[in-house]
């Protein structure tokens, strides 16, 4: 259950900076500014593989991209440890 739920807090910290961002989010604000900090971390390790020349469109496949994965692993191993 607990790498389940680390699977979803992460996910959703990545989702959360996406329709900040599509939304034009205040980025002075210190809970946007959070958001992104902690986006930044998770999907540190896949930015700049989508170089798109839209902006929204890179920030979006930048990090979905890191989120769906961390759902994908995440809820999978956590499948498997329920078996075992």
């Amino acid at each position: 259950m607990i790498i389940h739920s680390l699977a979803d807090i992460a996910a959703v910290f990545l989702g959360l900076w996406i329709l900040l961002y599509l939304l034009d989010a205040n980025q002075a604000n210190v809970f946007v500014d959070f958001v992104h900090g902690m986006a930044d971390w998770l999907a540190g390790w896949s930015q700049d593989i989508f170089t798109m020349d839209t902006e929204a469109l890179r920030v979006f496949f930048n990090y979905a991209l890191p989120a769906v994965i961390y759902l994908a692993v995440g809820h999978g191993a956590a499948a498997w440890l329920r078996r075992l």
